[in-house]
């Protein structure tokens, strides 16, 4: 009997292809400049952008850092548990179902 995990570099490999539509959905009020878009980070009371940012292009497409905070992460997936208070399993979950990709992989 094979055990199922979570195919989280699948799960963030696809979220990495629907970034931009991703980022608007979550940060609405964000835009793209240059590599990176630029947001007000809802967890914190932020009033201006320039401080929260997520990069869109290249290798580096997903990682993200608060510089005001220190928070950062390395993938969407560490994006979604931030903003909306998940553990990454559930981050992984909740992206799946929102892109209709498998979640499990067979080990």
């Amino acid at each position: 009997m094979r055990s199922k995990s979570i195919d989280f570099t699948g799960i963030n490999s696809a979220a990495v292809a629907a970034l931009p539509a991703i980022l608007r959905r979550w940060l609405p009020d964000g835009r793209i400049e240059g590599g990176e878009y630029v947001a007000l980070n809802p967890t914190r009371p932020d009033k201006k952008r320039g401080s929260f940012k997520i990069s869109v292009r290249g290798g580096r497409a997903g990682r993200w850092s608060d510089f005001a905070t220190g928070d950062s992460g390395g993938d969407v997936i560490s994006l979604a548990a931030y903003l909306f208070n998940l553990s990454q399993g559930q981050a992984a979950r909740r992206i799946a179902g929102m892109l209709g990709v498998r979640e499990e992989r067979n080990q």
